[in-house]
């Protein structure tokens, strides 16, 4: 359990660092132009994505994500007995992670966002974006697997630009994101609608993956 946990930890740091690093070095260079600023933020986050997948992925699966550990307990039941550690780690790397991005850039260490994210709109973005996340994953482990690392951060990519809510698409990075009041923000009384929208786009997303593939298409991935 020591290795694929720590190996959520870091990788959740390291994610979680990237997406608001990258968002606060954009704004700066760019603090007029949030349409820039995010397509800074967004190469950033991907391929920090796709170095996490490929190099932690064998440890822990790379998951990152507690939709996505949830998700995976309902799917193999073997594996519900890592999850509350997983979980508990990926929790724990979001206020590292904004130190560690906060640090860099000389900012306070934790902040309070006051960027609003409360409208109905934003809401379904959520739960269009980790639908498409979590098929995306289930999708590409039933029919490729070696293309997770190509398939997962091109789902980020997108919603990041065809989601009104850019695609935050991740519970533990929502939390991460109301400690720090930059482009990346969130307030966080606007977290938990975020964070339900998630969790229910998860499920359908898994869900579709189900329904759509077949049961067989991979034997390590037959909780459906």
């Amino acid at each position: 359990m020591i290795r694929p946990v720590a190996a959520e930890f870091l990788g959740s740091v390291l994610l979680f660092a990237a997406v608001i690093g990258s968002g606060i070095m954009a704004d700066g260079l760019s603090p007029a132009n949030p349409g820039v600023a995010l397509l800074g933020n967004t190469p950033a986050t991907v391929a920090m994505l796709a170095l996490l997948i490929v190099t932690l992925g064998p440890v822990s699966g790379a998951q990152f994500n507690p939709a996505v550990t949830l998700v995976d307990a309902l799917d193999r039941p073997a594996g519900r007995c890592r999850a509350l550690p997983v979980l508990a780690a990926q929790l724990a790397a979001a206020p590292v992670a904004v130190v560690v991005a906060h640090a860099m850039f000389g900012l306070p260490l934790l902040q309070a966002s006051a960027r609003v994210r409360a409208t109905p709109g934003e809401w379904l973005g959520e739960a269009v974006a980790t639908l498409v996340l979590l098929f995306a994953i289930h999708a590409t482990l039933r029919v490729r697997p070696a293309l997770v690392a190509l398939t997962v951060p091109a789902a980020i990519a997108a919603g990041y630009w065809w989601t009104s809510s850019t695609s935050f698409a991740n519970p533990a990075i929502t939390l991460a994101r109301t400690m720090t009041d930059s482009f990346s923000g969130i307030r966080a009384i606007d977290a938990p609608a975020f964070v339900i929208a998630q969790l229910v786009g998860a499920v359908i997303g898994w869900r579709a993956s189900c329904l759509l593939l077949p049961a067989n298409s991979s034997p390590a991935r037959s909780g459906c």
